[in-house]
């Protein structure tokens, strides 16, 4: 790994010693804590989980070992296989049963990972966009720490992956704007408005944000988590134009519309970012807002077509080549059209007995 370039202005800390964004000062009161709460006893919550298993295609070791394209295999979430100039890159690895501190409860994943971290090939890079449970997850950190060669953190991240086992030599710390190559792809942090911390006294004490991957043939956006900003015009100024984008399009509700965006304003990011295609990613896999599990990629798969944006939308562990036209399913319909019919069916066997 190259030594890592700072060519602009880097990230901001409060003077106690916090990060904070730039445009927005997040500091989430008791109050907001109590709207929040508030909301979830109260609000309705309808098909906020899948009541069937959601489709997944499997992914196996023998399948990567032969890969020789420029390919993205979406693993649930944020988590993201790609393999570009032949790195395979791995992004905001989350492999556990629940995004939480504990496994014995908080959110429950929908779906199991297409493939296992057992399974997977040697990953030359991992990339964490920030500490949040749904992004950084210690046991899966903790097994692949002998099969990654990097591992790409924000500021002050990296002792975290220290404590949990990875060599200090792995892991590289970037501060907003900051840059490194690795042989022929750059990757560069760049800046989100959103926050971190894993429990009650760390709040904003690491830094969080995006990447920006740029190998010999492709450019590629991971949005990580944010709200909506002028950061994003900024990046696809500095940046774009990018072949694909991965923009976080879920676990929204207007309680928290600083920190994380709605759908149409996550295919504005996308049209700042001078993309090409977009991937709606943060869905599908855990449920952590109050809207129906499948509406963030019904709500961008219909706005796309209105603002004329190219919208992916893989089924999970489906290999997505980036040298060919990939034609997207809307298979979270055909899920939902066989939870209606099945009622039906089921009338009609009793009316005949």
């Amino acid at each position: 790994m190259n030594t890592v370039e700072n060519n602009q202005v880097s990230d901001t800390a409060a003077l106690d010693g916090k990060f904070a964004n730039h445009e927005v000062d997040n500091k989430n009161s008791i109050r907001d804590f109590l709207a929040i709460s508030w909301a979830y006893l109260t609000e309705k919550h309808e098909d906020t989980v899948p009541k069937k298993p959601i489709p997944v295609q499997s992914i196996t070791n023998e399948q990567l070992e032969v890969e020789n394209d420029d390919v993205v295999y979406r693993l649930g979430h944020s988590s993201i296989l790609m393999k570009l100039d032949g790195q395979w890159i791995l992004t905001d690895p989350v492999f556990s049963e629940r995004a939480s501190p504990v496994q014995w409860a908080g959110p429950k994943r929908f779906h199991q990972p297409p493939i296992s971290i057992q399974d997977l090939p040697t990953i030359d890079v991992v990339l964490i966009s920030h500490d949040h449970y749904d992004h950084l997850d210690k046991a899966a950190v903790k097994s692949l720490a002998k099969k990654v060669d990097h591992f790409l953190v924000p500021s002050k991240v990296g002792a975290l992956l220290q404590k949990w086992g990875v060599p200090a030599s792995k892991i590289k710390e970037f501060s907003w704007w900051d840059s490194a190559n690795r042989g022929s792809v750059e990757f560069a942090f760049t800046p989100t408005q959103h926050f971190s911390g894993r429990g009650l006294t760390d709040r904003n004490q690491t830094l969080w944000g995006s990447w920006v991957i740029r190998s010999s043939k492709k450019s590629i956006f991971f949005s990580g988590d944010s709200g909506y900003f002028s950061g994003f015009k900024e990046i696809g100024n500095k940046y774009g134009p990018f072949d694909l984008t991965m923009i976080e399009t879920g676990a929204y509700n207007k309680l928290w519309s600083e920190v994380h965006m709605f759908p149409r304003q996550s295919l504005q990011a996308h049209i700042d970012l001078k993309g090409k295609m977009m991937m709606p990613i943060h869905n599908s896999t855990f449920d952590l807002s109050m809207h129906r599990w499948y509406e963030p990629l019904e709500k961008a798969s219909n706005l796309a077509r209105s603002l004329g944006v190219t919208l992916v939308t893989p089924v999970i562990g489906q290999r997505m080549s980036l040298n060919e036209s990939f034609q997207s399913v809307r298979w979270w319909e055909q899920l939902e059209m066989e939870m209606e019919a099945e009622p039906s069916v089921q009338n009609c066997f009793n009316s005949a007995s």
